[in-house]
């Protein structure tokens, strides 16, 4: 890859073209699994992005994936998350830029931003039942730590009602 790449947050300019990833994502996860995520909350996206938790993936200039971190996720890490951890959430990449391998660069990221803030484990959950994800984010590095069930009116986005995830993390050493 000779492109010239950066990972940096992404501002209130970029709220449009972060609602056209999560509705490219959507649409891409209803042809490839049975579950799909439900939308999210503009004020949720500002939130981020006021915090630096929100960024973008710019190759050449061109955003071509975003995601969100968050510090702390109780609902989902209950017990766990008195640990310091960095917990990645909603990776979307533009279908222009499959095959990056942004995970990977998410990832390394992630856990270069660990080393220098102090945070031991770099987070992830997806759905308990996609065992295409579990064996891809186990190949990314992750180790898959156990399986949640989420209650209904946790507080998080809506896809996540009811459902069981399964858990990831890496130690950032």
């Amino acid at each position: 890859m000779n492109e010239s790449l950066e990972i940096i947050n992404s501002t209130t300019a970029d709220v449009e073209t972060i609602f056209e990833f999560y509705d490219m994502a959507i649409a891409h996860q209803k042809k490839v699994f049975n579950k799909h995520w439900q939308g999210f909350s503009l004020d949720l996206v500002k939130q981020e992005i006021t915090e630096n938790r929100q960024y973008k993936i710019l190759v050449d200039g061109k955003v071509a994936s975003i995601f969100a971190v968050t510090f702390n996720d109780p609902q989902i890490w209950k017990e766990r998350d008195q640990d310091s951890a960095i917990y990645i959430h909603r990776i979307v990449t533009h279908p222009d830029f499959r095959g990056y391998g942004f995970v990977n660069i998410i990832i390394d990221w992630a856990i270069a931003y660990s080393k220098v803030n102090n945070i031991q484990y770099v987070r992830m959950d997806t759905w308990a039942d996609n065992e295409k994800l579990l064996a891809y984010y186990t190949g990314c590095g992750f180790t898959h730590v156990g399986s949640i069930k989420i209650a209904p009116n946790s507080g998080l986005p809506k896809h996540y009602e009811g459902i069981s995830l399964n858990l990831f993390e890496i130690e950032a050493k």
